[in-house]
């Protein structure tokens, strides 16, 4: 059985944030100690901290305001899906600058992999966009993102190079993205991508292949993005066995990106 000492820091701090919760310490909508507060508290890093809120947004246990903090979701909601969060976001969680431009918009036909992947016929028309992804000014990944026209017309008004695209459906139009599907691979660099993130031809990248869609199951996005792996990597952290409540859970708690080789970004210790 895992000890407290067998636990990272970032899961100390959300275990705790997570008891306080559960002893109704906290009530919804309470506003939770800021991350100075939590990293003075705990004698960590201001991005250990971040982790730990990561994961309890995650779960629908808090929500967080920009500018405001972090605040205890409302009762039911940790026993909801919560919607998924862009990679601006997980970056500013981190504490790395994030950097996004636009390389390519524009209508296509969808060849047989987005059209399942949407779930339309294919040579249906959708809408593609290319994205590069920089953190602290340097070049992490690559996205390519194929649409259903409903949402690109949605999104045409905004600038999607500053705010993720799940955060301008659920704020402006109330549709929350919360499932998601992965699909991760080695994949050697394709030439266009290889410039765009500044490694050679042919070099190995990590792949995540990602569908989104609502609650409702209506298909939202597919995206392809090419990670350069000496720069972020990927933790996934599983509930397995037992949980508090006796029933088996294998479920995940978080799947996020850890930036780990980007300049001016601090490491996270092993524990």
């Amino acid at each position: 059985m895992a000890t407290a000492q067998a636990q990272s820091r970032h899961e100390r701090v959300s275990s705790w944030i997570r008891d306080q919760i559960n002893a109704a310490v906290w009530g919804e909508n309470d506003r939770l100690p800021s991350e100075n507060q939590l990293g003075t508290q705990f004698d960590v890093s201001r991005i250990t901290i971040r982790r730990a809120l990561q994961t309890l947004e995650t779960e629908g246990i808090i929500y967080r305001r920009q500018g405001l903090g972090s605040f205890v979701a409302s009762s039911g909601a940790a026993g909801r899906r919560s919607r998924l969060s862009g990679f601006v976001e997980q970056m500013e969680a981190a504490g790395v600058l994030p950097g996004s431009e636009i390389l390519h918009q524009q209508s296509e036909e969808a060849d047989a992999r987005v059209a399942s992947a949407l779930g339309v016929h294919g040579g249906a028309t959708v809408f593609r966009i290319d994205r590069l992804q920089r953190g602290n000014g340097q070049e992490v990944v690559f996205d390519r993102i194929w649409l259903p026209l409903f949402y690109a017309h949605l999104l045409e008004k905004h600038d999607l190079s500053g705010t993720s695209i799940y955060a301008i459906l659920e704020d402006v139009y109330d549709i929350s993205v919360c499932l998601g599907r992965f699909r991760l691979e080695a994949v050697n660099a394709p030439n266009d991508v290889a410039q765009h993130l500044d490694v050679p031809w042919g070099r190995a990248l990590l792949l995540i292949e990602h569908s989104s869609s609502t609650e409702t199951g209506q298909q939202v996005c597919f995206q392809q993005r090419f990670c350069r792996s000496d720069r972020i990597q990927y933790e996934l952290e599983l509930r397995l066995g037992k949980c508090s409540s006796g029933e088996k859970d294998s479920t995940s708690r978080s799947f996020g990106p850890i930036f780990s080789g980007l300049a001016g970004s601090p490491r996270e210790g092993v524990q």
